[in-house]
């Protein structure tokens, strides 16, 4: 199967090779657990640098596609061993998606603010140069039931005239090549309060699963801390484990 790279495409040369190893993988050929190419024979056949085809194939790996093995290579996952949902965290936007619930934006706003301290150590950055904040108040037609800000590392590259309306972690991948790979999370419980229950039209008092969400790239560098207010009636968080 021939491999080639659109240099002159506006499209990233991460996302084209990474379209192109998963139509490889999808080939006969591999489809039975086959091991991949050595990275330097992939780069030189797509004529791209060894990070860029990296950070290709770590997107795979984290979707589960492929698996490494230290000191045997790259190798394809057969079907019937394709990593379970668990692993694959998205999006709030890509987990409505797949439960075909429509989403409807009622809030979006951006703004740049100082980082609190709690952010500031988070992102490992000082607490004098404004960050990229993200507000939104979403949920179904009939009325909202989450209240999200999200706070982003100057690494990142946003300006603030992305489209903020499409799935979060596509955009940045897509328009600024950062790869969302690692979530880790807080979940409690708390009581609405004046603010809470207004965005999110229930009563003071009322309870509310509150979720941070700490997100890395795929160089493990932290990319956006989120804050996630969800009306507990209107919402079930599931967790679901799997022992190996």
């Amino acid at each position: 199967m021939k491999l080639k790279i659109d240099h002159k495409s506006q499209v990233p040369l991460h996302v084209q090779a990474e379209e192109l190893l998963r139509r490889l993988i999808e080939s006969q050929e591999y489809v039975d657990g086959k091991l991949l190419p050595n990275e330097v024979e992939l780069s030189k056949d797509l004529n791209i640098s060894r990070t860029t085809l990296r950070q290709s194939i770590n997107k795979l790996v984290y979707d589960g596609l492929l698996v490494r093995k230290k000191g045997v290579g790259t190798r394809v996952v057969e079907s019937k061993s394709l990593s379970s949902k668990s692993k694959n965290w998205m999006s709030f936007s890509q987990e409505m998606s797949a439960r075909g619930i429509p989403i409807k934006n009622f809030e979006l706003h951006v703004s740049w603010v100082y980082p609190e301290k709690k952010l500031a150590n988070f992102f490992g950055i000082k607490d004098d140069k404004k960050i990229l904040k993200l507000v939104r108040l979403r949920g179904r037609p009939e009325g909202p039931f989450v209240y999200f800000e999200s706070y982003f590392h100057p690494v990142v590259g946003l300006t603030g005239e992305e489209d903020y309306k499409t799935p979060l972690y596509e955009m940045l991948e897509h328009a600024h090549g950062i790869v969302a790979m690692t979530s880790k999370e807080e979940i409690s419980a708390l009581i609405a309060d004046e603010f809470i229950a207004a965005k999110l039209e229930t009563n003071i008092g009322a309870p509310i699963l509150f979720r941070k969400r700490f997100v890395y790239d795929n160089q493990d560098r932290p990319i956006e801390y989120n804050l996630g207010f969800y009306k507990a009636d209107s919402f079930v968080y599931t967790v679901e484990s799997k022992r190996e």
